[in-house]
């Protein structure tokens, strides 16, 4: 589904933790933040010598737990036609043309993708994005020691877009989750992700407001941070 460019900046997660930006099958991006847990060790992180805060102690916890998505699948596309050009299902103008053209065929077209995602508990509970497996018939996990596993599903909400996946590990490490009630508009944020498949690529902002909500929006009140994320940030803490 295509997503309005302005939620590449922003991400929802009503649990302890949100989700970076990137994209779903192969297609689109959406959503950026950065793990609350950054804000709660910020007073006791030594600054380096310009006076910013030091990130290395928080990216060596946590960077280990963070995973790279690749996900397979097929997503139905209409059929082109001399007269019609090819459209996504999702895109509004393609119930348009459906309403003046009548039932227009779909053709099931093969989709890859890429995103992150992090760990949660040490046998295997992953948080990622709603919309980086959704619709996939495979997810692979990949750590950053280099193993890969096979996730299950467990489940998805497109309104908070988060998802839980599970592989089977034991005594793998996890992300510090956070309480976002805690984070506060100008604090520092970190965001861990794999973009383009690069694992473990690390950016660096702040947050820019708390409880957003576009009009019109069904995702839960979001937080806006000016973090820098790319394809494949998708899920990532």
């Amino acid at each position: 589904m295509k997503r309005h460019s302005l939620k590449i900046t922003v991400a929802a997660l009503a649990v302890a933790a949100a989700l970076g930006g990137g994209y779903s099958l192969g297609q689109n991006t959406l959503v950026g933040s950065a793990n609350a847990a950054s804000q709660a060790s910020s007073a006791s992180t030594p600054a380096i010598p310009n006076g910013l805060p030091d990130m290395r102690s928080i990216v060596a916890r946590n960077a280990p737990a963070v995973v790279n998505i690749s996900v397979t699948g097929t997503r139905k596309t209409m059929a082109s036609r001399p007269d019609l050009p090819q459209m996504d299902p999702d895109d509004p103008l393609y119930q348009l043309f459906r309403h003046f053209r009548g039932q227009l065929p779909e053709n099931p077209q093969p989709m890859q993708g890429l995103g992150s995602g992090f760990i949660i508990t040490a046998d295997g509970t992953v948080l990622t994005n709603a919309h980086v497996v959704d619709g996939a018939e495979e997810v692979i996990v990949k750590l950053s020691d280099k193993r890969e596993f096979k996730a299950r599903v467990l489940g998805l909400d497109k309104a908070s877009d988060v998802a839980v996946l599970k592989i089977d590990g034991h005594s793998l490490p996890t992300v510090s989750l956070g309480n976002p009630s805690l984070l506060k508009p100008g604090e520092w944020v970190v965001a861990i992700g794999s973009p383009f498949g690069f694992d473990n690529s690390v950016t660096a902002g702040i947050v820019s407001a708390k409880g957003r909500q576009l009009p019109g929006d069904a995702y839960v009140p979001f937080i806006q941070t000016d973090v820098a994320v790319n394809p494949g940030n998708s899920g990532g803490p």
